[in-house]
């Protein structure tokens, strides 16, 4: 057996290959029976350059004949191809992709992917913000800073709840921006507001609670994971007030999941009366609210609108996440927790994957105490309101059938259609145009009733070419 170990990266730094030196006569038909399994079982990928002869035989002990001729059979077999000047590497076959159903990504049929995905297998990115914006000079020194500060213990394991340092500046930040009121240790730090849902289901489960219920429609995905957590998501219907808060009487359900600031996808805010009902009822049935509060800080044409969990913190669990203000690329979000459920929430983050990593944490603390994150979000606010009133302007003059919702904040767009216009079609030709056009039944409890409607995030999309994509869309129509 030989390990091949080269500092340049023009073929495998580590490439295994074993060779039975008691059957010397078939060394050559070992080394391609070893490189063939590799290449199959992909340890060696497509495209992956392979030692030169000289070196592989000086290292294995052989001769250069030997591999020579091994490479040659392989290459004939098409599992290798010979460039000149760019050596033997792993043949790249390009396979035509298999045909996708539209459909077969929900949860009832597609068990490896249950969030909606477009034609070209990738997440639907209604929503997300521009990864062109994000501000890597920034955050590159504040990570570059929080790396040579922190101690040497710092690089250990980090507590459960997160570092202290991120808990304290959230604390201060969401205080002063969102209206939370909480104290350091009530704050934990996870993998994003899924990971933080995951661990409140859990926990709620331990509990005997069994039924959550959720806005209808409500983002997929968060269904998808209260389901696989064990526990039942009940739908209540969202209207142009948010959820329709005195359905909740009678149900039997032991929280409640919603975002009251900008729900998804349909862009409503939550009424102010509502809002006092839905707090009345809570602390009636005992039971949890669970605010997501992904993206509030991106508005537009309205005033602020306070954290639900301000009004009543020992009712509301608030969460939130870096995915929609920075990148998703992150993972880090965080749960403000009422004080009795932290160490109950801290011990399923503990049985799941201990903490989150810390330099990150690290990072994103001197980001937002430094005030980047505050001048971050003034210089994206006024771009993002562009792009949108583009898109607005732009639908109002070609597609006036196309009536959005949700303008007001947020960096997508709900557009409700006709009903002869069948959101399939105008998908597909808005593809051709260079725009994706989310399938928003995705999101409703019973896609077969679902309105006709489609989702389309704008955070991306430069104004200039939104504006010509969607005259030569009405055009198609």
């Amino acid at each position: 057996m030989a390990i091949i170990t080269q500092s340049n990266n023009t073929f495998p730094a580590d490439l295994l290959i074993e060779l039975d030196r008691s059957r010397p006569r078939g060394l050559r038909t070992q080394l391609e029976h070893g490189l063939r399994r590799a290449i199959t079982g992909g340890s060696l990928p497509a495209a992956t350059v392979l030692p030169p002869s000289r070196v592989l035989a000086a290292e294995l002990g052989v001769s250069r004949s030997l591999v020579v001729g091994a490479y040659e059979q392989l290459t004939i077999e098409g599992y290798l191809e010979a460039r000149q000047g760019s050596g033997t590497r792993v043949r790249t076959v390009r396979a035509r992709p298999p045909e996708r159903d539209p459909d077969a990504t929900a949860p009832e049929s597609g068990p490896y992917w249950p969030v909606p995905v477009g034609p070209d297998g990738k997440m639907a990115s209604s929503g997300l913000p521009d990864p062109a914006l994000f501000p890597r000079t920034q955050w590159l020194r504040h990570y570059r800073d929080a790396l040579r500060e922190v101690p040497g213990d710092g690089l250990l394991y980090p507590p459960p709840r997160g570092t202290p340092e991120l808990r304290a500046a959230l604390t201060a930040y969401l205080g002063r921006v969102r209206g939370v009121r909480t104290a350091q240790d009530q704050v934990v730090i996870c993998g994003g507001f899924s990971q933080g849902l995951t661990l409140i289901c859990q926990v709620l489960l331990r509990r005997g609670v069994t039924r959550i219920a959720v806005e209808d429609p409500c983002f997929l995905y968060h269904r998808v994971l209260i389901a696989a957590a064990g526990l039942v998501p009940v739908p209540v219907p969202v209207d142009e007030r948010g959820m329709m808060t005195s359905l909740l009487t009678g149900l039997d359900v032991g929280a409640v999941l919603l975002s009251p600031a900008h729900s998804y996808p349909s862009g409503a805010v939550l009424s102010a009366d509502r809002r006092i009902e839905l707090l009345r009822w809570a602390r009636a049935s005992g039971a949890l609210v669970i605010e997501d509060d992904y993206d509030a800080e991106l508005r537009y044409d309205r005033e602020p609108v306070g954290a639900l969990q301000g009004m009543d913190p020992d009712h509301v669990i608030y969460g939130g996440t870096a995915s929609k203000v920075l990148s998703p690329a992150l993972r880090l979000g965080w749960l403000v927790v009422p004080p009795g459920l932290s160490g109950e929430i801290i011990l399923a983050k503990c049985h799941q994957d201990f903490s989150a990593e810390a330099l990150g944490q690290l990072a994103l603390a001197r980001f937002i105490d430094g005030g980047a994150l505050a001048r971050h979000l003034r210089r994206v606010r006024p771009l993002y309101r562009a792009r949108r009133d583009c898109l607005l302007a732009a639908l109002g003059t070609h597609l006036p059938q196309l009536r959005p919702q949700g303008e007001a904040a947020g960096l997508h767009l709900l557009l409700r259609l006709p009903a002869w216009l069948e959101p399939g079609q105008v998908s597909v030709a808005a593809a051709a145009h260079g725009i994706v056009l989310e399938r928003a039944h995705w999101h409703w409890t019973d896609r077969d009733t679902a309105p006709p409607a489609l989702l389309i995030g704008y955070g991306a999309l430069h104004p200039s070419d939104l504006a010509r994509a969607i005259k030569a869309l009405a055009a198609s129509l």
